[in-house]
């Protein structure tokens, strides 16, 4: 195919880069121009893929993750953030279009800009999609909340100065002309009501990862729990402590906990000797050796933990992951604790309750076939050469 112009613009949330990053490594390695429009902040995840980055300036707080817990509140930081975006994407594409755009739904200025140029684009989902009825149910009681008219009103007054051709609120960040859901089927809501002409999941898009590092798994090591809360919510030293005691000095058990940048080691207090603590870890090269994972149950991890076949102790933070935690359940992979019932007596429980039944295994190996069946990098690679080609 003739060499094409691919530009993919993104958000600075590690969680919504990781996801789909393999997808460009592979429009890149398959001779495509590849540009990544996102703050510099990432731009160690994205060089390595051979794309090229152009830097934005973003204002959202994924430096010290503090997030607004008002959904609302939430909303209007991505969307202050793609009013800012706009000016900036239309500096570098105007005189150097894309022969398609892709985009994050965290940028979805990029929407507009392709729009008024009249270039095709694909939304880049890192989680699951809008099906019918989605607006009633899930959009309508979050306009009825304290600041949603407000937002409501920015938003339709910004769209109308945009250049963008389809300016309805509820429309132009939700029904995207044409998605690649970088997610397994067997975790969207509905998913027997999703649009399947326009939405392709194509399963967790994952690559050899070796930019971040092996891990192996250590000699004499009975079974690996790798317990994970992803990156964005990751200060919580009591849950750390709580793990250490339900799982440190476990018969049988090696332990492999990621407590992030924010919390320090040291009030964990004494690390049992089969725990290894880390402030990041290379999660799939992990999980493929594992036997159990406990998660926050973001989409990426619960993804992983599907394509890797290891059950699951969801313990969900916030946002989706509540809903995420509830379909592994459904799944009968996992079992979900929130956050105040994970005592050390619950996690080590869980853990046991899964590991030793049989069904669990069965149902971990069958769903690990069915999202790897999907396609992955390849099939959501191949779907972008059809619209350039």
């Amino acid at each position: 195919m003739h060499r094409k112009h691919v530009a993919m613009v993104g958000v600075p949330a590690v969680s919504h880069v990781l996801p789909g990053i393999e997808v460009i490594r592979e429009l890149v390695a398959r001779g495509h121009r590849v540009t990544y429009a996102n703050d510099p902040a990432v731009a160690h995840l994205i060089t390595p893929t051979g794309a090229e980055l152009v830097p934005y300036e973003s204002t959202l707080p994924v430096a010290d993750n503090d997030w607004p817990e008002d959904p609302i509140a939430a909303m209007r930081v991505f969307l202050d953030d793609n009013i800012r975006m706009l000016p900036q994407l239309r500096a570098a594409y105007d005189d150097d279009p894309a022969d398609v755009y892709l985009y994050d739904i965290g940028a979805y200025a990029a929407r507009a800009l392709a729009e008024a140029q009249g270039r095709p684009m694909v939304q880049l989902s890192p989680t699951y999609v809008a099906w019918k009825g989605f607006e009633e149910e899930v959009a309508a009681p979050l306009w009825t909340l304290p600041g949603a008219d407000e937002f409501r009103a920015v938003f339709a007054e910004w769209l109308a100065g945009s250049g963008a051709v389809t300016t309805d609120v509820d429309a132009f960040p939700g029904r995207p002309g044409r998605t690649v859901a970088v997610v397994s089927k067997a975790m969207q809501p509905n998913a027997d009501r999703v649009d399947t002409e326009t939405v392709t999941f194509v399963g967790p898009c994952l690559g050899s990862r070796s930019d971040q590092g092996g891990w192996t798994r250590p000699a004499g090591a009975g079974k690996v729990l790798l317990v994970s809360l992803g990156s964005a919510y990751t200060r919580r030293p009591e849950f750390y402590r709580r793990c250490l005691a339900a799982f440190g000095d476990l018969p049988g058990w090696h332990v492999v906990l990621q407590i992030g940048r924010h919390t320090d080691p040291a009030v964990l207090g004494p690390i049992p000797a089969n725990v290894e603590v880390h402030a990041w870890v290379p999660q799939l090269a992990i999980l493929l050796q594992a036997d159990a994972f406990v998660t926050h149950a973001g989409m990426g991890g619960s993804g992983e933990g599907l394509y890797a076949g290891v059950p699951m102790i969801a313990v969900p933070q916030a946002v989706d992951q509540f809903a995420n935690a509830d379909r592994l359940v459904e799944l009968g992979v996992a079992r979900r604790l929130d956050t105040a019932d994970a005592t050390a007596e619950a996690l080590r429980g869980a853990l046991l309750d899964l590991t030793g039944d049989p069904e669990v295994a069965r149902r971990s190996a069958a769903l690990r076939a069915e999202v790897r069946a999907e396609g992955g990098t390849a099939r959501a690679a191949d779907l972008i050469e059809e619209l350039l080609a």
